[in-house]
């Protein structure tokens, strides 16, 4: 049975809109792979640390080539390009926000962002959105797009950002509104997943948000300091959501970033 067309156009639009409206977000709170996460005191390096510029982030930020299977691009104009374009209800989830937005959690103004997109066959019957079944639709979207975010931070500027996230994730469980580009999205709840392990400490959250023909959709977000480096990871599969099939932040890209940072 083919789409109806208020389902085609949801899916269309989604693709838009969803990379802030449907966000789900997971912490390795607790969990034995988070290093040192919520740490109240820095060392004495961390206090000395000095902020890389933005030349220096874009010389550590993944390109093309970095990561098999991905396409490596600069962002386009679905993503916020200022703070002031992302608004919160809630003033201690704004670092959630900025962080499935592709903008620094903290501070700073040395930052940079990318966006790396799996690259697949198409394997639907038709190439029409028209004429798309809904098993066609999930197909033709099922690739994960990865949006890449470094910052850097004077002093313990990174710890106290990190710990601002960390802290996000579980005071932001029930929820809040997001407005960015237009629109409003109600975030149903926040909730932890297991981060990777990388860096010097990681957190992972879902975010779910209510998606335009029922239910509710996931996305997904890791934030891992490296030193006086914040690089976050925005994950979205709108075939997943389409399907409500399962997925996490695309650990390849993760994995990749981690090995220009080390």
């Amino acid at each position: 049975m083919k789409r109806s067309s208020g389902a085609r156009i949801g899916a269309t639009a989604a693709v838009s809109v969803l990379s802030l409206a449907l966000i789900t977000g997971c912490s390795d709170e607790g969990s034995d792979d988070s290093k040192g996460s919520g740490s109240s005191s820095s060392s004495p390096t961390a206090q000395a640390a000095k902020a890389l510029t933005t030349a220096e982030l874009k010389k550590l930020l993944i390109a093309q080539g970095d990561v098999k299977g991905y396409k490596v691009e600069a962002t386009d104009e679905s993503y916020p390009t200022s703070k002031s374009a992302v608004k919160v209800d809630k003033a201690e989830c704004q670092p959630l926000a900025y962080t499935m937005g592709g903008l620094a959690p903290g501070d700073t103004d040395a930052s940079v962002s990318i966006t790396a997109t799996e690259e697949k066959l198409p394997t639907g019957n038709s190439t029409s959105l028209e004429d798309m079944t809904e098993d066609d639709l999930a197909s033709a979207f099922d690739a994960d797009t990865t949006l890449v975010s470094l910052s850097s931070y004077e002093g313990d500027g990174a710890e106290k950002t990190f710990k601002s996230v960390s802290d996000a994730v579980a005071s932001c469980a029930g929820g809040f509104t997001i407005s960015a580009q237009g629109e409003d999205q109600k975030l149903a709840k926040i909730a932890p997943e297991k981060a990777s392990g990388t860096g010097d400490e990681s957190v992972a959250f879902a975010a779910s948000g209510a998606m335009e023909e029922g239910g509710t959709g996931d996305v997904h977000t890791e934030v891992v300091r490296h030193g006086n480096t914040i690089a976050t990871y925005y994950t979205l599969n709108l075939g997943k959501l389409t399907s409500g099939k399962p997925y996490t932040v695309s650990s390849v890209v993760v994995d990749a970033q981690a090995a220009k940072l080390k």
